[in-house]
């Protein structure tokens, strides 16, 4: 019930984040709206741990994968999802990012050897397939080389999320919480956007209006601390390769407030995309099939009744 709870609450805020992003559109950078997102999480995140007095560094061997955390999911990622979102439509994005699950499933076994079992790859294959049924429709682009810088960065960004997916579940692993890893992640984020906007002569422009003020606070608290820690946590639980299949279902819910809030259209095939993106859900987390007892004739002879026993006696 809880890695339940985890998931839900991951895609529901992910899966509303689309809307708040989409208000930030304007006349602030990418990079600056991004920085303010992280700047302001991580200072959250300090003042939540400095009250209940948990805030400590990470042990210098930590750093490396805290710093690795940071560029990966805090400052990276963004940068090029966001860029992304200048060449193609989000929706294409989304597809693309639904992908994290193929991303984390190969990783996972570079990095920890995992086995790549046929159940992940068929639940990633249904949901990339739904999404792309529920958007390919609105999402008819050109492929000349603006198309294509899009299309790659979306990826790029994909691969980064990934990679930040990694670095998480070792920090996990060596008992560092999700908690404190994406205080000094986000911390080292914002640091490292800092030093991006200083160095590319990037103009600070401050938030213009209460709407985008709004949504980058709701992105800096509920997108970014609340919901990358509920994602994280169910990392550190799940396993990386379930885990990212919230980032197929987020653009479910994105896709529902469109419907509500700016009149999108359900199709046939839309429909049936979404049934299939359900059903790869169901497939990934299914419970693996008991295994059945073995029976009187297969076991040894002569050991029969020491057997039976000896499974009678680890049942009691």
């Amino acid at each position: 019930m809880a890695n339940a709870a985890l998931f839900i609450a991951t895609v529901l805020i992910w899966g509303t984040t689309w809307i708040a992003i989409a208000m930030q559109v304007g006349p602030v950078p990418v990079l600056v709206s991004v920085f303010y997102r992280f700047a302001v999480a991580a200072a959250i995140l300090v003042a939540i741990l400095v009250v209940m007095r948990r805030l400590k560094l990470p042990a210098l061997r930590d750093q490396p994968f805290i710093l690795a955390q940071a560029l990966c999911l805090f400052s990276l990622n963004f940068i090029c999802f966001y860029n992304a979102a200048a060449s193609i439509p989000s929706g294409l994005i989304s597809v693309i990012f639904s992908l994290a699950t193929i991303y984390n499933a190969v990783n996972a076994r570079l990095f920890f050897g995992d086995r790549i079992t046929g159940r992940t790859l068929l639940a990633a294959a249904l949901g990339a397939t739904g999404l792309l049924l529920l958007f390919g429709q609105d999402v008819v682009v050109d492929f000349d080389m603006a198309t294509l810088k899009g299309i790659g960065l979306a990826a790029l960004g994909t691969l980064f999320f990934s990679l930040g997916n990694m670095a998480s579940r070792r920090n996990s692993a060596v008992g560092i919480s999700p908690l404190t890893a994406n205080t000094w992640g986000m911390t080292y984020g914002a640091i490292i956007l800092l030093f991006l906007i200083a160095v590319t002569r990037t103009p600070i422009v401050a938030p213009p209006n209460i709407t985008y003020l709004a949504a980058m606070l709701y992105l800096a608290a509920i997108g970014s601390v609340i919901g990358f820690t509920t994602y994280l946590m169910l990392v550190s639980r799940t396993g990386s390769s379930r885990a990212a299949y919230a980032t197929v279902l987020f653009p479910i819910v994105a896709l529902s407030l469109s419907t509500v809030f700016e009149g999108y259209h359900w199709s046939g095939l839309g429909l049936f995309g979404l049934a299939l993106t359900l059903l790869g859900n169901v497939v990934i987390f299914a419970p693996p099939p008991a295994r059945r007892p073995q029976s009187d004739a297969r076991l040894p002879a002569g050991g029969g009744g020491a057997g039976l026993g000896n499974l009678r006696g680890g049942g009691s």
